[in-house]
């Protein structure tokens, strides 16, 4: 994975995954004052200096095999969202899937898409086993991508993870290989 450049995919409706770049950062640092990306996901960046070098950790992950985040968006234009791999494990053949849209992309299947191509890239160019999927039982859109995406529902892991308004409750969806 390390020895390779981050692979940038094509997406339907004219966009691609591909990796974060510096200019991006003005959308990072929109995505972290979005009132529904900061429900679900604790980050805040103040400055676009903050979210450049957050784009460099992603960079660095990669480059470690721990994570491997790619920036949604059309071609020669900046991110409109976000998605990727945490805490990959090659050897134990496992990742976990993150993902955020600004407000002008979701509602339109992007997010889905987004996931079952990674999730392609996880099992078939990785090689990964299982890949999890977890989201705050409060938040019915993610539960929807897993779904759509074929992670299936495997249960609930009671008070989990701190949000923005305390620990929720949160659904684990997994998808094996063998099963997209």
């Amino acid at each position: 994975m390390a020895a390779s450049e981050q692979p940038v995919f094509d997406l339907p409706g004219g966009l691609e995954l591909r990796p974060w770049q510096p200019d991006d950062a003005e959308s990072l640092l929109a995505a972290s004052h979005d009132p529904d990306i900061r429900q679900w996901n604790l980050f805040t960046l103040g400055t676009p200096e903050q979210a450049r070098e957050r784009i460099g950790r992603m960079h660095e992950r990669w480059r470690a095999e721990q994570g491997a985040i790619w920036a949604i968006a059309r071609p020669g234009d900046v991110a409109i969202g976000l998605t990727g791999w945490n805490e990959i494990d090659l050897q134990g053949g496992s990742a976990e899937i993150l993902y955020w849209l600004l407000p002008p992309a979701r509602g339109g299947g992007v997010a889905v898409a987004a996931t079952e191509r990674i999730s392609r890239w996880a099992l078939d160019e990785l090689g990964l086993h299982r890949l999890g999927l977890r989201h705050s039982v409060a938040n019915p859109a993610s539960c929807r991508v897993a779904e759509k995406a074929g992670y299936r529902l495997e249960g609930t892991l009671r008070s989990s993870q701190l949000h923005a308004d305390g620990w929720h409750d949160m659904h684990l969806h997994a998808l094996l290989q063998g099963e997209l």
